[in-house]
């Protein structure tokens, strides 16, 4: 019986262990953690768990006597340090483990501040684990200053949550505007309207000369030469795939871990899925930070290993949560030269419909769920309704043409 081995205990390596049991593997079965909790979700807890809406055991993926009742080792608070391929061997602090298969899932990292710029000092903080939102929380008093920095989704729902909790928030984005990595500037403009009616201070194309502070952050100079004094800072400057581990072993590395359609790394026993990969898309590479992604793809790949011999065909699609905004995405927007922008059906609802000439790419919808799902349908069954009938037509309509 082949053992498999799971590195990272997150989304994707808990998805891609219950997968493999489910899908009938019987033999020896083990998932890493570096973390001590069990594997839990990891976008409500800049939201719902940092507001105390959500116990820490709704985080959990799965009750933690899951594991133990599908024959899954799950061993936590445990770091590995390499792999040795020629012996079919994860090393870790106090030991070895062998495999026959192994699995990668080590998530990605959030990016931080060097030294000279202030990152050392104590009272920064970045969103992505269960100890970065337990430690930042006691910060989260009401009239406390807050100072994000970073004006991507991660920035913006952490000021969106430190407004709702009474706090004085300024957030600042070195590009010339919010959002402007992922999204158009039709959806930049309605979230930057979102923002400042919560009272929320928003200073584009302003970067971050450094962080001041002795020991502890007092404050920030921005590069147009102002300074900004804040309890706390937050950054959401992004993430980087966790692919140290791949890079160490010799495996291929090209913006993530490369993965063929299948979902197997360049060495055959090896295979990855999640934040930490790069898998092709349409006759390139893409990495997907995304928990559907993560899902979708551990199971695609536990199927794989099993000898499934299914490519993975990605249907991306993501989520934030904005106050009381609900922002759907479907598709991805790469190369859109059109925006069509569509009212929703009540009031404050809206959507984005990216084009490529005629070629629907992808949609934003903000507390519109019809046409996100109608969009979504149409982008995965290959279908461009005219832009112009999108604007005015029904939605009923654009799914029967």
């Amino acid at each position: 019986m082949s053992h498999i081995v799971i590195i990272g205990a997150g989304q994707a390596g808990a998805a891609l262990a219950a997968k493999l049991r489910a899908l009938g593997h019987d033999g020896p079965l083990t998932l890493i953690g570096d973390e001590p909790a069990p594997p839990y979700q990891r976008p409500p807890l800049s939201k719902k768990y940092l507001l105390g809406e959500m116990p820490l055991d709704r985080l959990y993926l799965r009750p933690p006597a899951f594991y133990a009742e599908a024959g899954i080792d799950l061993r936590l608070g445990e770091t590995v340090i390499a792999i040795d391929r020629a012996r079919g061997r994860v090393v870790l602090e106090g030991g070895e483990i062998g495999y026959d298969m192994l699995a990668l899932a080590t998530g990605a990292a959030p990016r931080r501040l060097p030294a000279d710029k202030g990152g050392a000092l104590a009272g920064i903080h970045v969103v992505r684990t269960l100890a970065d939102v337990d430690a930042m929380a006691p910060a989260f008093r009401s009239g406390a200053r807050a100072l994000i920095v970073g004006g991507g989704y991660i920035g913006l729902e952490a000021a969106a949550v430190a407004s709702r909790l009474g706090l004085k928030v300024t957030l600042t984005e070195a590009a010339p505007r919010i959002l402007q990595r992922v999204a158009a500037p039709e959806t930049s403009d309605w979230f930057r309207a979102l923002h400042a009616a919560h009272g929320v201070e928003i200073r584009e194309a302003t970067g971050l000369t450094r962080l001041l502070g002795e020991t502890r952050v007092t404050g920030a100079e921005l590069a147009d030469g102002s300074i900004i004094e804040a309890d706390f800072v937050i950054l959401g400057i992004g993430v980087a795939p966790a692919t140290a581990l791949a890079e160490a072993a010799g495996l291929t590395v090209e913006a993530g871990i490369a993965v063929d359609a299948m979902g197997r790394t360049s060495d055959p026993a090896i295979w990855a899925a999640g934040d930490c990969t790069s898998l092709p898309y349409r006759g390139g590479r893409i990495r997907l930070e995304s928990v559907q992604n993560a899902i979708d793809q551990a199971e695609a790949v536990a199927a794989n290993m099993l000898g499934a011999d299914t490519p993975y065909d990605p249907k991306p699609w993501f989520w934030s949560d904005q106050y009381d905004v609900k922002l759907q995405i479907a598709g991805l927007n790469l190369g859109y030269d059109r925006v069509v922008v569509r009212p929703g059906d009540r009031a404050g609802s809206l959507s984005h419909w990216y084009y490529r000439g005629a070629e629907l790419l992808a949609v934003d919808a903000m507390n519109d769920p019809r046409a996100y799902m109608t969009a979504k349908r149409l982008i995965e069954a290959g279908r461009s309704p005219d832009p112009e009938s999108v604007a005015t037509g029904d939605l009923k309509a654009l799914m029967a043409a």
